[in-house]
């Protein structure tokens, strides 16, 4: 630990006497928001500075030279559009600013004039969104304490939302299993974009997203536009920057969980306006176990991606876009390497795991005129996972001998079809509409010793939870509208379709959303959104014996869980740097599935784990649940060098099981409060240094479990829970305090700079319960705490 934290200083020290001044060139491109359109001759100027200033070629690019490095500000116009203000951009001197600009046409259509109106930073990329989503930045990613640079870890932040687990990034949103949450990457839906995930899961330990290469996106949390389907609790909608399309860029970075990175971006040569980017990462953390920091586990995880677009630039076809992730992880768990405080293994188990996925896709824009354009995205899929667990029996006896417990080799393989037709008629009427087509071939199979109940304890027999080989198509049409009635109200609305061949189950589902400018500092906003989604395939092909002694899928016919959102909201922007925003919601599922045999149990509380129950077969959709809450945000964004984020929910969740009584969720924190700040100090005889200091504190309630059986499960060597009182207790409420420093400095001799971040988690070393488990080893029910104190440390180069 001496040795991690002095060579720290000693590179901050080495950082500190090379940095020197210098200016940075600031580039982009500026289109129609509705039409995609390029808007030639459009003006961006710096602001403090008009004589610093361009304008956008025939197609809609732009280039700013001598731009000073520092934070700085910028207004872009354009004649019959509403201008744009975007303050605070961070110019670095190791790496161009590139920046995509959107315009919305004005309704007030005069000759020579000019609306203006400040940048709403909240407002989401996909301009159908009405309620419950807003954007974020790669430099939100980076900047906030704690995040270790997971893409999940950030929404963590936001109102509704709780990630009260160290171990990893599931989002629960209101409630919610994070199995209703969908991920998209450039238009497609993606699997589980995380190290160590598993079929079904949406969340692992690790992200696999690098936030080097992600550009501004969208996160949703109810009622989303009807161009989102099959997700029951709200949408990652993600996209990939271009590069640079002129010169050559590089950037090298190591991080204590994020591992050793390297990025190339650059021109595309033969092409007009192409560009590329490349990234790959390596991981850190057997270095960190080394050092001895807690990272939940002895074992060593070893995992690794790579992430890269290529823009092929304008053709007489349209535009193309190859764009790509993978990663891959494995990790062993050895049980003579485990103590009781690991989060994942047991003494007397060795557990093997590896996991893979990977998304390739093509992207085509083609512009039809300059109203209208269609996008279709193809992409091939693939995500697997490999685990097993041997079992000792009579340890350090001489009678010692092992057992196979666990043997799963689960893989989908999946082509995806998108497109859609989008139409500008006005500046008031838009309209999309599309279908997305996924083809799945499916492989899965598990087999486990647990389920050999008749057997007696350490003479048990694999026995097949499920064994799939075939394939899945579902189908998603959809339509949408915006309407601006004036520019004081628009509606958004939609119907979106979902169709699969393994239930042969057919839904249409009415969206709306209602925006009313009621004040210039005062927006109502209204939404309702019907939402369905299909079973997760662990479940939805378990396999059941008929009388016969045959094996069959007792579950395949489920139908899809129904979900109805109603939402309300109320948007102050109390100045041009501060707003604050309270919604209102409540959502009434059903068709949840449930089993008649164990009255409690309920599909909607599975999710947050690396795998489902294996002995839910023969389930039924007679389940209920309902979710209601409010949620506040207090915001200051970054403006005069610091900012602040204030969220709180106040919620409850609920659900009703195949026995018709109604209990807490196993995601009903009932509470969650975040507060953020962070300052920045800037320095150098051009204030183009940094010194950046971040905090941030959270603390929500303790989720609900159910208690074990202790007398069972010491006869059966296994967990065994008392599911009559299914979720009935609750662990203490979570609480954590992070610290993050940074240096960022700049150099005029050359294109270079460097970054260095050290953030320190868990600051006070709390101990949070991550559950409250039976312990074979010690044959009683203890807690298992969360992850303690861990520093995490990120320095980078930019050149």
């Amino acid at each position: 630990m001496k040795v991690y934290f002095f060579s720290s200083i000693l590179l901050l020290i080495s950082m500190l006497t090379n940095a020197q001044d210098g200016v940075q060139t600031i580039k982009g491109q500026i289109i129609d928001q509705q039409s995609e359109m390029p808007l030639i001759g459009a003006t961006i100027e710096l602001i403090g500075n008009r004589v610093l200033g361009t304008q956008t070629d025939l197609d809609g690019y732009f280039s700013l030279d001598q731009v000073p490095v520092g934070r700085q500000a910028f207004e872009i116009s354009y004649l019959g559009y509403e201008s744009v203000t975007i303050p605070n951009v961070e110019v670095s001197a190791g790496k161009e600013v590139i920046l995509n600009i959107e315009m919305q046409e004005s309704l007030v259509q005069m000759e020579e004039l000019v609306i203006t109106a400040n940048v709403d930073k909240d407002r989401p990329q996909n301009e159908m969104a009405t309620v419950s989503a807003r954007q974020f930045s790669m430099e939100e990613v980076n900047r906030f304490s704690g995040g270790r640079s997971d893409v999940g870890r950030l929404a963590g932040n936001f109102a509704g939302v709780s990630t009260a687990d160290d171990s990893r990034n599931d989002i629960v949103i209101r409630g919610n299993s994070p199995t209703g949450v969908l991920w998209r990457l450039e238009g497609i839906p993606i699997p589980s974009p995380n190290h160590f995930s598993t079929i079904g899961t949406t969340g692992g330990p690790v992200s696999a997203l690098n936030p080097n290469l992600l550009s501004n996106s969208d996160f949703m949390t109810s009622a989303f536009a009807a161009e989102y389907g099959d997700a029951l609790s709200g949408v990652f909608d993600l996209g990939f920057r271009n590069g640079n399309k002129d010169e050559m860029e590089y950037m090298f970075q190591i991080g204590a969980v994020t591992g050793f990175e390297a990025m190339i971006e650059g021109p595309l040569k033969g092409t007009k306006n192409g560009s590329f980017i490349i990234a790959g990462r390596y991981s850190f953390l057997g270095a960190a176990t080394t050092l001895g920091l807690d990272i939940g586990t002895n074992a060593v995880p070893n995992y690794q991606d790579l992430s890269f677009k290529f823009n092929f630039g304008q053709t007489p076809l349209g535009q193309f876009t190859l764009f790509g992730i993978g990663g891959t992880s494995d990790i062993e768990f050895l049980h003579d390497e485990t103590d009781d405080h690991d989060l994942f293994a047991q003494q007397d188990e060795d557990a093997f795991a590896d996991s893979r996925f990977g998304v390739v896709g093509l992207k085509h824009n083609l512009l039809l005129n300059k109203q209208s354009y269609i996008r279709t995205v193809v992409a091939l899929s693939q995500t697997g996972t490999e685990f097993s667990t041997n079992r000792y029996f009579n340890q350090d006896t001489p009678d010692e001998y092992t057992l196979p417990f666990d043997r799963a080799d689960d893989s989908l393989d999946k082509l995806s079809i998108s497109s859609f037709y989008n139409r500008k008629f006005s500046a008031r009427l838009t309209l999309r509409a599309g279908i997305l087509v996924e083809r799945t071939v499916i492989a899965l199979q598990f087999l486990s010793a647990s389920l050999d109940t008749e057997s007696p304890v350490g003479q048990q027999d694999l026995i097949t939870a499920y064994d799939f080989d075939g394939n899945a198509t579902t189908t998603q049409p959809f339509a949408q509208l915006q309407y601006k009635f004036n520019e004081d109200w628009t509606i958004n609305a939609g119907l979106h379709g979902l169709y699969s061949n393994l239930n042969e189950d057919f839904v249409a589902e009415p969206r709306l959303g209602l925006k009313w400018q009621a004040a210039p500092k005062h927006t109502l906003s209204l939404g309702y959104g019907l939402h369905h989604q299909n079973q997760v395939l662990p479940i939805q092909l378990l396999e059941s014996m008929d009388e016969a002694g045959m094996p069959v899928l007792s579950n395949i016919d489920l139908a899809f869980t129904r979900s109805h959102h109603f939402v309300w909201g109320h948007d102050f922007k109390i100045n041009s740097s501060w707003r604050s925003k309270v919604e209102v919601y409540m959502q009434h599922i059903d068709n949840v599935p449930v089993d008649p045999q164990e009255g409690s149990f309920s599909a909607l509380n599975v999710g947050a784990d690396f795998g489902f129950p294996q002995d839910k077969d023969n389930l039924v959709n007679d389940g209920t649940g309902q979710n209601m809450g409010v949620e506040l945000t207090l915001e200051k964004f970054f403006n005069q060098g610091y900012y602040v984020l204030f969220t709180g929910s106040v919620f409850d969740s609920k659900y009703t099981g195949f026995d018709g009584i109604e209990r807490n969720t196993a995601f009903n924190n009932q509470y969650v409060l975040n507060a953020l700040a962070g300052k920045e100090f800037q320095w150098g005889k051009q204030k183009q240094h940094r010194f950046t200091l971040d905090t941030k504190v959270t603390t929500a309630g303790g989720r609900f479990y159910t208690p074990v059986d202790l007398v069972a499960s010491q006869e059966r060597m296994e967990e065994v829970f008392l599911t009559e009182q299914a979720f009935s207790q609750q662990n203490d409420s979570y609480f954590r305090w992070d610290v993050k420093v940074g240096v960022k400095l700049n150099s005029t001799t050359r294109k270079f700079s460097q970054s260095f971040f050290f953030d320190i988690q868990n600051l006070t070393n709390q101990d949070n319960i991550f559950r409250t488990a039976y312990n074979r080893n010690t044959n009683e029910v203890n807690d298992i705490l969360q992850i303690g104190f861990f520093p995490n440390f990120i320095y980078k180069l930019e050149f």
